[in-house]
């Protein structure tokens, strides 16, 4: 039996935002992109315009012509209100405006479905002014309720994205918000390796490996320590080589996508640069990985961590020697019994999705439709910037599980002298972040 394919490159929607969406979809195929993330916006595919499942079914057809995958996006900047940037968001006071978001979400799951996407992307929107810790937890919780049913019954995991200056802005928000579920097995993590070097206690590495068991969508591109902007390869400060190394040893097969969305005046030669800089990094961890059975070297030199089946397998990642690992007997999100594929996708959305552990799209229609942690002290209690994308304060910690694991490892890093004073582990008091 072969092993299950490597990750896939991909190339976001978002940073092709000039290109008609075929242009964007045939310009990347030519490029040599496995895959594309599909950000639902009114340029491509707008969510909110009429005969959505029509639409839908013609972006799917030139998917499967171009064989490329799909993940879909949900982080378009006006797409619910023309003033208010992400707005209305999963924490909106007004409950009719929370609806307005998980409606967007939850049509955004069908069409996932019919697409055969490998994940359904969102996030959890900024802490509103004056509103309580808790207040805002028990919001989220709530809110991500019926997004969570209705990407159980599709077949789709739900991979909510940690965002700087969010309400949920790294790996602890995801575990204490998966936790708050009771670890339903759709909710998955989107993780955005730029994130990573921005805030994450751990090396970004390290981050990695720790979330490698909960992957279901990855976003990659440079990024400098406290500072969130979205940067082209080589203008940050992240070395590739190690990231990508410990992003395949975790066993992951689905989408790595480059996530430009400030770029998209130079977007078709960024994506060519970007493809000639990460598709022979990417190729060689994984033919390394192949060749040494999986495993990425720890400080010590040895293997930690062996491979993961899949953004949806059973498995603990090693953080400073403390386990970190989903609820046992954790499978696929699969759609209900008797459900059967409706999606025209086949070829490589298709083999993505099984190699990765998921069940196949379902039929149309299968579901109803109408998702922070603690800081160590080297990071801002918030990422401050002003307006709409002003840091959120984050919660008390958490004693127990994965949280507590990787703050005590991000303490004996620094201890040991892994996180240094200056350069790329360091993080401003003033760090400015970038409006995404």
């Amino acid at each position: 039996m072969s092993p299950p394919p490597g990750p896939l490159l991909a190339y976001g929607t978002n940073g092709l935002t000039d290109l008609r969406l075929a242009d964007a979809l045939a310009l990347l195929a030519d490029l040599g992109y496995q895959g594309v993330a599909l950000t639902l916006d009114h340029m491509h595919l707008d969510p909110l315009a009429p005969e959505l499942a029509r639409r839908t079914a013609e972006v799917a057809k030139l998917l499967d012509r171009h064989g490329l995958a799909v993940a879909v996006e949900t982080g378009a900047r006006y797409v619910l209100d023309p003033r208010a940037k992400h707005g209305p968001s999963l924490l909106d006071p007004d409950p009719a405006a929370r609806a307005r978001r998980i409606g967007l979400l939850t049509d955004a799951t069908r069409v996932a479905a019919d697409l055969g996407a490998t994940a359904l992307h969102c996030f959890s929107g900024h802490q509103p002014p004056r509103t309580p810790d808790d207040v805002a937890w028990a919001r989220l919780a709530d809110a991500f309720t019926p997004l969570i049913e209705a990407a159980d019954l599709a077949g789709v995991p739900l991979a909510v994205e940690p965002e700087p200056g969010h309400l949920l802005q790294d790996i602890a928000g995801f575990h204490r918000l998966r936790r708050a579920l009771g670890g339903p097995e759709a909710l998955r993590l989107t993780l955005d390796i730029g994130h990573c070097q921005c805030l994450e206690p751990l090396p970004v590495t390290d981050a990695v490996t720790a979330a490698g068991p909960w992957l279901a969508h990855v976003q990659i591109e440079d990024m400098r320590r406290g500072v969130h902007e979205h940067l082209p390869f080589g203008e940050g400060e992240i070395d590739f080589p190690p990231v990508l190394a410990a992003l395949v040893a975790t066993g992951y097969a689905g989408l790595v996508s480059v996530e430009l969305p400030r770029h998209s005046h130079a977007g078709p030669q960024l994506a060519t640069e970007s493809h000639a800089f990460l598709a022979p990094t990417l190729a060689a961890a994984a033919q390394a990985s192949a060749g040494s059975g999986g495993g990425v070297p720890d400080a010590a030199g040895t293997a930690s961590v062996g491979p993961v089946a899949g953004p949806e397998a059973v498995g603990s990642a090693s953080v400073g020697g403390q386990s970190a690992s989903p609820a046992a007997g954790q499978a696929s999100a699969s759609p209900a019994a008797g459900q059967a594929s409706a999606s025209p996708v086949t070829g490589q959305a298709s083999a993505v999705r099984a190699a990765a552990g998921q069940a196949p799209a379902s039929a149309a229609g299968s579901a109803s439709f109408a998702g922070q942690s603690a800081v160590p002290a080297s990071v801002p209690a918030s990422v401050p910037a002003s307006g709409p994308e002003a840091g959120a304060p984050v919660a008390a910690p958490d004693a127990t599980g994965p949280e507590a694991a990787l703050r005590e490892a991000a303490g004996r890093a620094s201890a040991a002298g892994r996180a240094s004073a200056s350069g790329p582990e360091a993080v401003s008091g003033t760090a400015r972040q970038e409006v995404v």
